[in-house]
């Protein structure tokens, strides 16, 4: 492992993350932070490896960003999904039978889902021929999964490109459709229970709620019952699509989702730049309240954190609390932190999520 990985020593790490983000935060200021841990072992839904090829034999490899031109054999993976440890020793089983398969092949992607749902990808140094998708197609059928084979340019779509999930979330089952090479929460468990902390504090909102970074509806799904009506924005065309499925999928009806950058949208709302696709997506008949952000790494930039000003209530998702922490010092003294919260998304690495409901004073 790339990591250290003792599950004996997890509640002392969990408990090490929650002092790390109290740390950051004024602690007059900051209520009791609700913890969320993951389970211990076999939480991540997805994972990615090289293919190490050492003479006959071929092996998974993972490297050590202080060593990174040092493989790390990987035999098993007991942070990854029951079914992914399975599907590897199968997938890599089939690589030293078959030499169509294992020839200049040296990335595999599994994505699978607590609902037993799986997909693979081959990646490869090699444009894909007949001959190659032939034996795809021949091994997509042993192993009971669709398979997706990749080289430069080029992608092979043998079945389908997703996979089915089911979240249950305060006692309620939501399916998602989740697309190959685009974003979905790694550790579906920690998912749910964060999903479900969200839906919790905006019941009996009033208004209506806008979602940046929507991605595929993982948020905005589940909370759009507890709004008139709903928004969200999402740049990723896959995302978007996906998200137009899932939507359909749980019969929500009071739901839209604009293809549009945050920054764009923010510039547009606020009267900075003219887009036409605001209006016709009929955004003056909004009334929006709430604001539901789950930025990328580097947080909200300035044009979105002046659009999160006019909002009375601001529902943040972290995976950078140390970006959380800067822009609720940038909001200033106009709300105050209402919830907080630590999702233990990544257990055994630094790495935190954190979630703040902030209201306007």
């Amino acid at each position: 492992m790339p990591f250290p990985f003792n599950p004996d020593q997890y509640d002392q790490q969990l408990h090490d993350k929650l002092i790390a983000l109290r740390d950051l935060f004024d602690p007059e200021t900051l209520p009791e932070v609700d913890v969320y841990p993951s389970r211990p072992e076999h939480y991540r839904m997805r994972a990615e490896f090289k293919l190490w090829h050492d003479g006959d034999e071929s092996w998974y490899a993972m490297f050590n960003p202080a060593e990174p031109k040092k493989p790390i054999r990987v035999d098993e993976f007991p942070v990854g999904s029951r079914l992914i440890n399975d599907l590897m020793g199968r997938v890599r089983d089939a690589v030293h039978q078959d030499d169509q398969l294992r020839r200049r092949l040296f990335q595999v992607e599994f994505l699978t889902t607590q609902e037993g749902d799986a997909l693979i990808t081959l990646i490869y140094h090699k444009k894909l021929d007949e001959a190659w998708e032939e034996r795809g197609r021949h091994w997509q059928e042993v192993w009971g999964f669709p398979v997706i084979g990749r080289a430069r340019k080029q992608r092979l779509v043998l079945s389908r490109d997703y996979v089915n999930e089911t979240l249950e979330i305060n006692g309620r089952r939501y399916r998602f459709r989740q697309y190959e090479n685009s974003f979905t929460q790694p550790n579906a468990g920690v998912c749910e229970q964060m999903v479900g902390w969200a839906q919790r504090h905006t019941e009996g909102s009033r208004g209506d709620l806008l979602e940046l970074y929507c991605g595929n509806g993982n948020f905005s799904i589940p909370l759009a019952g507890h709004f008139r009506k709903a928004l969200g924005t999402e740049i990723s065309r896959v995302s978007v699509n996906s998200a137009q499925h899932n939507i359909e999928a749980n019969g929500v009806d009071n739901l839209r989702i604009a293809r549009m950058s945050s920054e764009d949208f923010a510039n547009a709302w606020l009267g900075r730049t003219q887009s036409r696709r605001l209006r016709e997506w009929g955004v003056e008949d909004y009334d929006f309240t709430t604001l539901l952000v789950d930025p990328p790494r580097a947080g909200l930039d300035d044009d979105t954190l002046a659009l999160a000003r006019h909002f009375d209530r601001i529902v943040y998702i972290s995976c950078n609390p140390e970006t959380l922490a800067a822009n609720v010092r940038a909001l200033g003294s106009d709300y105050r932190i209402e919830a907080a919260a630590l999702f233990d998304q990544f257990p055994y690495t630094h790495h935190m999520e954190a979630g703040l409901v902030l209201s306007r004073v």
